[in-house]
């Protein structure tokens, strides 16, 4: 029989109001949650102690070990067939748990689901789903555009944010945990990508609507965030790209990656986008596992970055997709 039952896994550093909140919410769901378990990087703000008296389990670490080694540790503790992962940032309804289980039930096969996110306190769009560009460069799918009915379709989706998502416990023994050397950012990008190439689907589930204060820790460009998703980004080329990378995807990585390094020195980040480069090459060898079916690779790529194309024709092209389609 079926283990439907449901472990809430929240990583946190120093955030108890936000994570009290979230635990809260969690505790108010119509499908009720086996087990909120809340995994704690070191924090100073007594963000432990106020979980435990709302009843969670509490598993803490001395420093911050990052985000993907804290879902890594919450989804191996886990004692359910089911585990919801959230940022303790996110903000969610009664609802917002049955009716992922319920959409989950519905589409046999389907082994991971996120809803979608609103930015806190109006009706533009934080997150939907992932996809990923030829370039290494991923979109948030719908990120900062107002609620349209391009965003109100359920859909399969291959890579799915783990912002707030629900995974099948045992997917991660299939496909392997969280990339512990990405820290944070991309992470669940680089999930994503095996995740389709092993056959998983994925599904996303507009009506489990919530809301995502977004980047509460670090803030959107602070610096270590664009070195991170900077360094991320050659380690998703590094990690999937075939042999023969450069001869098929060089020109639109070229781009893509430049490009978003242009993005990076208009908010005064210039220098964190070249460290990140910088490191990302120096793990490049440590990191490197081509794929030898290159035909799959191909196929899911090109499909993703025509699904970004697509919708950037149905609702609106941001100045650096307008400029990179333009180019490649």
């Amino acid at each position: 029989m079926e283990d439907n039952k449901v472990t809430a896994v929240i990583p946190n550093w120093n955030r108890r109001a936000l994570v009290e909140r979230l635990v809260k919410q969690l505790s108010a769901q119509s499908y009720p949650i086996e087990e909120i378990l809340v995994v704690d990087n070191g924090s100073s703000d007594g963000s432990p102690e106020a979980a435990e008296r709302l009843g969670c389990r509490v598993l803490r670490l001395e420093s911050n070990c990052g985000f993907a080694h804290a879902v890594n540790l919450g989804i191996r503790n886990a004692i359910s067939g089911w585990v919801a992962i959230l940022n303790n940032d996110v903000e969610v309804p009664s609802g917002w748990l049955e009716q992922m289980m319920t959409a989950a039930a519905n589409s046999p096969g389907v082994s991971y689901a996120a809803g979608k996110l609103f930015r806190r306190g109006s009706t533009t769009i934080d997150a939907t789903f992932d996809l990923i560009a030829r370039s290494g460069c991923a979109w948030r799918a719908g990120n900062g555009r107002v609620d349209s009915t391009a965003w109100n379709r359920p859909r399969r989706a291959p890579i799915l944010p783990l912002t707030a998502a629900l995974c099948r416990r045992n997917l991660f023994d299939r496909v392997g945990y969280l990339d512990e050397q990405f820290e944070s950012y991309l992470e669940d990008v680089d999930f994503g990508i095996r995740c389709a190439l092993h056959g998983e689907q994925g599904l996303y589930v507009p009506s489990a609507a919530g809301w995502h204060e977004g980047s509460a820790t670090l803030g959107v460009w602070h610096q270590d965030t664009v070195r991170r998703i900077s360094r991320n980004q050659v380690l998703l080329v590094a990690k999937h790209y075939p042999n023969n990378w450069i001869r098929w995807y060089g020109w639109p990585v070229l781009v893509g990656q430049l490009l978003w390094g242009l993005v990076a020195a208009r908010h005064g980040c210039a220098g964190s986008f070249l460290r990140g480069k910088l490191e990302g090459i120096r793990l490049w060898r440590k990191v490197r596992h081509p794929q030898t079916d290159h035909e799959r690779f191909r196929r899911f790529i090109e499909q993703s970055e025509r699904q970004i194309r697509e919708l950037g024709t149905e609702t609106g092209f941001d100045r650096y997709w307008r400029v990179y389609f333009s180019l490649t």
